[in-house]
This record gives structure tokens, C-alpha cells and sequence, in this order.
């Protein structure tokens, strides 16, 4: 195919042998300068591409993390929500004396199903009355006089608190003896 140009290396000898040395000629001398022109372009494509892949698996593991807390926190506001159903229910059947028999099985095997629910996930309640007040576990309902009562120790319970997975789910509410 030609393209009506003329080689300069068969201008200057018109023999299609010496042209082609003539050709090795030029391409072997400018040959190492290219050569190292690409090998360079080439490490910087490969840096380019490491980078980029390194971004790429930050930004999947940060996603994942993000994903992996917002799971978490879906989970946790779940399982608050049962908690205060189960407390609802407990106040409920303090107050069952005058009801239907069948009405008061139903409330109390409701809560056990609820009950048992909230244990498979790792929710658990805490014991809070005759226990020193934590304020990391205790949330302070108001304060109270009790005979015989030791100062700063939680006299009462008005709903208890939750753990989850060893960690506070949700404070007890409790109130104080002075």
C-alpha cells in the first residue's frame, strides 16, 4: 500500500536491499530511545492500575464496614423496640387478677415466645435492685428513702435494663435510695 510519500532512505539510493538496511539502520538507532519511552509509560500504567485497584478494595472495605454498622444499628433499634414490647407485656400481666383465664394464658405465653425471641439474639436483662447505682447502667428515675436502705444503692426498679451481646442495650430505670 503506498501512499504516495517516498521513503527518504530509497530516495537516497533507489536499491530496495540497501533500502532496507537503511531502514534496520533507523529504526535500531532511535530503537532504545522509544523502547525506554515505553517501558516508562508502561510502569506508570501498571502504578496507575495498583492505585486504582488499592482504592478500589479501601473503598469495598469501607462499604462493607459502613454496611456491616448500619446492620448493627438497624438490629439494635429492633431489638429496643422488643425490649420495651416486653416490658409493656410484663405490666400487663401485673394487672391480669380479674381477667379471663384464657386471656391470661395468652398474655403470658406471648411474653415467653417474646421472651425466648429476645434471648436467641443475645439480649439479656440485668438485675438492678440492692446493686451500688451505675450511671453507665442505671438511668436515675428520681431518689427514695428507705428504711434500713443503703445511700446510693438502687432501691427500686421501675423497668429493667438490657444487655446485648455483652454490651448495654438499655439502662435500667431505677430509683435511688438516699
Amino acid at each position: 500500500m503506498r501512499t504516495g510519500r517516498s521513503n527518504p532512505a530509497t530516495q537516497r539510493t533507489g536499491n530496495a536491499t540497501e533500502d532496507f538496511v537503511d531502514r534496520e539502520t533507523v529504526l535500531t538507532s532511535s530503537e532504545p530511545a522509544e523502547v525506554e519511552e515505553l517501558r516508562a509509560t508502561l510502569q506508570q500504567e501498571q502504578d496507575r492500575h495498583q492505585r486504582t485497584r488499592a482504592d478500589y478494595e479501601g473503598y469495598r472495605r469501607r462499604i462493607e464496614r459502613d454496611r456491616d454498622v448500619a446492620v448493627r444499628h438497624a438490629k439494635r433499634e429492633l431489638l429496643l423496640a422488643l425490649a420495651d414490647l416486653a416490658d409493656g407485656f410484663d405490666r400487663a400481666l401485673a394487672h391480669v387478677d380479674g381477667s379471663p383465664e384464657a386471656v391470661t394464658a395468652g398474655l403470658y405465653g406471648m411474653r415467653r415466645r417474646l421472651g425466648s425471641l429476645l434471648e436467641a439474639e443475645g439480649v439479656t436483662s440485668f438485675e438492678s435492685v440492692g446493686h451500688r447505682f451505675d450511671p453507665t447502667r442505671h438511668e436515675a428515675m428520681g431518689t427514695v428513702r428507705v428504711a434500713g436502705g443503703v445511700p446510693g444503692t438502687v432501691a427500686y426498679a421501675d423497668g429493667p435494663g438490657y444487655e446485648w451481646n455483652d454490651q448495654l442495650l438499655r439502662p435500667a430505670r431505677v430509683r435511688v435510695a438516699e
